[in-house]
Parts: C-alpha cells; structure tokens; sequence
C-alpha cells in the first residue's frame, strides 16, 4: 500500500531524528527544570508527517510521546498535577495531528499518482511515444511541457505511413497547458484520418482546418475561447519525391552533407483556423531530399526560448555543431542543452523531431539511385 511504503529510501534519517528526541529529553531530565527544552521537540512528529510514511511517523511519535511523558511526569517538580495532564495532553495531541497530517499527505500523494496516470494515459492516446517508426522513416526527439506537472499541453506530431505515402505533422496549438489540450486532440485526430484517406496534402490540410472550425464553434458556444494552431505538413513518397505545406509554422531545417540550412518552402498559408480569414486555399510545393538527408522540426517554444541574458535559442548554431551526431543522441543532447540554456525554465511548450529515413531504407534508396 503506498501509505505503508517508506517516502525515503534510507531509514537513517528517522534513526537519527529518533536519536534527537532522547537526546533532547535526556538533557532537559538533567539540566534546570526551568528550561524545559524538550518543549521543542514538537517539531520532530510533525516534520516526520511531511517526509515519510505512515509506519515511521508513527514510530517517531510514539517515541516523542513516551520521552516527553517522562519529561512531565518526573522531572518538573513544581508541575500541579493539573499542568501534568495539560502537558502530557498537548503532547498526544500533537503525536495524534502528526499522524493525521501524515495520512492527508499520503491520501493527496495517491490521488496525486492517480491523475498523473491518467494525464499519462492521455498523453499516449494523444501524442505517441517518440521515437516515431513510419515506413521508411524514422522520427526521434523530444516534447515538454512548459505547465508544471503537466505532460500534455498545446504542441502535436505524428507521423503515418498511408497509401499515399509518408506523412508527417507537427503543429502548435495556440496557448499551452490544459486549455489547449482540446484543439490539439481535433487538429490531430483529423490529420490521422484524413492522410489515410485524401490524395493530397492541400486536402489534408483542409479537412484539418475544418475539424477545428468546427472545435472553435462548440467552444464559443460553451463559453470557450477560438483557437489557432500552426501547423507543418510533410510528405514522403518515394527516394526524392516529397511535398511541403506550412499553415503559419516556423520554418524547418535541413541537414544535408553536413550542413545546415533553414527551409521555408510551402510557407505563406494562414495557420489552421484562420484559413477564411484570406479566402485562398493552401498550396502544398514539391521537394526533392537526398535519400541520406536529414530534417529537424520543431515548434516555437525551442526558437523562442530565452536565456538569461534574454538571447533567443540558437537552434541553427548549436545543429551546426552536432551535424555528426546519431538522431537520438542529437535529440537527448539537444533537449539537455535547452534546458541548460534556459535554466529549465521554459515558457511555452517545446517539441523537436529529428526525422531521417531508416539507415536500411536510406541505402536501398541510394542503390536504386545509382542504378538508374
């Protein structure tokens, strides 16, 4: 049970603050009963209830009840029998709202482990766990929340394999948190069905738009706000055919031969629901990658993110310099540096996907180059 399980995995903290209590009731049996020190040892109950389990806590009160009964009892002379049993019931009393206290704080703790668990089980229903594997791609890299305790929060990817080839998304729902849990889940859940379905990504990304106007409806209905959500749209399919929308997203970038370029093609589209606002539709445009190409994508909360002096992330320069690195390790080196950069303080949800094609698929392309 977890209210029976030690919070701390040493017990010489609890021996040593048991030790305190007869430490303490020894001098204060020796020493003047004026000073009655051990009047201060209610302090020892208390900060067990906020530190350990159930079990300790009640070892170290029944320890702080039995020394400071002793204490009353035996050596304060001048002590009425009355002052006796108010003493010795402050003492319980205070042994009886630790263990109350302990109990609260383990009873939250469970609830506590509950909701995360949920807020777990969420995320996966909603965002699946990196690294991606579609096709002949694979997408390593990272997502964090800028709400504390959160796990779910306003930044979306995927990546498919579809009758109409690789397709990737990621995007970035206006605001963070929780509130922006809900246009996230829409915008996604359209993509995944409509790149199944829809020749092209013009109209993949128009069913999206439409998903969230639809959200935004019911939100405003319900007293909620509208929402928008950037979003980059990529398609694979085949060794140097692909496409490229933007609805509004930060640019991408392409590591190729070792250097490092920022991309904006298909850039120019209103991000999804804001589309009516200029009443012309998105266009996706044509891309030829090199099969051994690298992409990074990523969302606004990486570029935008400040260090202490205020400078931006510089995410090309820092990529710069890992060109050399395996994707995982470019995306666990990567996120550690953010996180350094920004002294962990990060104001906006942060996502990065480190997309290359499968080492096996990126040869088969190169060999099927070459014999052509």
């Amino acid at each position: 049970m977890p209210a029976d399980r030690p919070t701390e995995s040493s017990h010489l903290a609890p021996a040593l603050l048991i030790l305190a209590i007869f430490v303490v009731a020894v001098l204060d049996a020796t020493t003047s009963p004026e000073l009655h020190i051990s009047a201060f040892l209610g302090i020892a109950p208390l900060y067990a209830a906020l530190r350990w389990s159930f079990r300790m806590t009640l070892l170290v009160a029944a320890v702080f009840v039995v020394c400071l009964t002793y204490v009353d009892i035996f050596t304060v002379p001048d002590w009425a029998p009355a002052s006796r049993v108010v003493g010795i019931f402050g003492v319980i009393l205070v042994a009886v709202f630790s263990l109350m206290l302990c109990r609260t704080r383990l009873q939250r703790e469970a609830l506590h482990a509950r909701t995360r668990l949920v807020a777990d089980t969420v995320q996966r229903a909603m965002l699946r766990e990196l690294p991606l594997n579609a096709g002949p791609v694979e997408a390593y890299g990272f997502y964090v929340s800028a709400q504390e305790g959160a796990r779910v929060g306003g930044d979306i990817y995927e990546a498919i394999d579809t009758p109409h080839g690789l397709r990737l998304m990621i995007g970035d729902v206006q605001g963070k948190g929780m509130p922006a849990i809900g246009a996230g889940l829409e915008v996604l859940a359209s993509f995944r069905e409509a790149a199944q379905h829809l020749e092209s990504l013009d109209s993949v990304a128009e069913r999206m738009e439409q998903a969230l106007a639809r959200y935004n409806t019911r939100s405003v209905e319900q007293g909620g706000d509208e929402r928008f959500v950037t979003a980059l749209l990529m398609e694979v399919r085949g060794p140097a055919q692909g496409r490229v929308l933007s609805c509004g997203h930060i640019p991408y970038y392409l590591v190729h031969g070792g250097e490092v370029s920022e991309r904006r093609e298909g850039e120019g589209g209103l991000p999804l629901g804001l589309g009516g606002l200029s009443g012309e539709p998105r266009h996706s445009v044509r891309v030829h990658p090199d099969p051994d190409d690298w992409l990074v994508l990523c969302t606004d909360g990486v570029t935008e993110a400040r260090g202490k002096d205020g400078e931006f992330y510089p995410l090309a320069e820092r990529l710069a310099g890992w060109t050399d690195l395996e994707p995982a390790e470019l995306a666990r080196t990567l996120r550690a540096d953010l996180e350094s950069f920004t002294d962990g303080e990060l104001k906006d949800d942060a996502t990065v996907l480190v997309v290359r094609r499968s080492p096996a698929a990126a040869q088969l392309s190169m060999a099927r180059a070459a014999a052509a």
